[in-house]
């Protein structure tokens, strides 16, 4: 494990013991946890890069296809039926407002 002999590991876990004491277990346990969060990341971002990057939004529509409700309706533009007289403009200028 860790290429380490049994030797070297003793000397390991009493160094652990001398420092952490009677907290070595708690320290073992959020040891522990940290490492599966870790692996846990690593195996999110690997999937990620080989799922190929799919990751842009699909087109969705709203509505559904078939759909019952009435087209918008606004007032068609009805251009006017005549020009207006020039002398008309004109005074309508010239009027103070």
């Amino acid at each position: 494990m860790f290429g380490l002999n049994p030797m070297e590991l003793a000397i390991v876990g009493c160094v652990a013991l001398l420092l952490f004491g009677s907290k070595l277990p708690n320290v073992a346990r959020s040891l522990g946890k940290s490492m599966m969060e870790f692996k846990k990341g690593v195996a999110g971002i690997q999937e990620e890069i080989s799922s190929g990057g799919d990751d842009r939004p699909r087109k969705t529509s709203r509505y559904h296809e078939i759909d019952d409700r009435d087209e918008p309706s606004a007032p068609r533009f009805e251009p006017p039926r005549h020009e207006p007289e020039v002398e008309q403009a004109k005074e309508d200028l010239n009027e103070p407002l």
